[in-house]
């Protein structure tokens, strides 16, 4: 494994975890109704750095592994680190549920797809995006449930 590589991405995933300082979940994500099944807070930071260091890793492993797949599978892994980037500032910041559910669907089938890719360029690559799928499919039903239980907070 390249170890350059590795790091590049870890900035990747660091561009994406800002995201989370910078729009912070606050006092309208508090008094929001949310469901049973919600997390922790104490979870969000430790589950995101796993996740994100997992991220690069698998990267880092398909680049080292190299194929015929591997441009796709940087682009998708590109992708989902964007839309990833992006999801936080929409719902957090903007307060756009709808607008969350949007992107996290579209990040979600992204995750999938990346992770079907990486698991044909290096098998292990591809596990290790799947906490990552499997969390982002928590997230999802969370921002699902936030939208139906909270109609009355909905904007745009």
């Amino acid at each position: 494994m390249d170890w350059t590589v590795f790091i590049i991405l870890l900035c990747a995933t660091g561009a994406a975890a800002a995201t989370g300082v910078l729009f912070q979940p606050g006092e309208w994500y508090i008094s929001l109704k949310k469901p049973s099944f919600t997390p922790p807070n104490w979870a969000f930071p430790v589950v995101w750095t796993t996740l994100y260091i997992l991220m690069a890793l698998a990267g880092a492993r398909a680049v080292a592994a190299g194929g015929p797949l591997l441009g796709l599978g940087m682009a998708l892994w590109g992708l989902q680190i964007a839309l990833n980037t992006l999801w936080t500032p929409v719902f957090f910041g903007a307060h756009r549920i709808r607008a969350g559910m949007l992107i996290i669907s579209l990040m979600w089938v992204v995750i999938g797809a990346t992770t079907v890719t990486l698991w044909q360029i290096d098998w292990i690559a591809g596990l290790m995006f799947l906490p990552y799928w499997a969390w982002v499919t928590v997230a999802a039903a969370l921002n699902g449930s936030i939208w139906r239980n909270n109609p009355d907070r909905l904007r745009g």
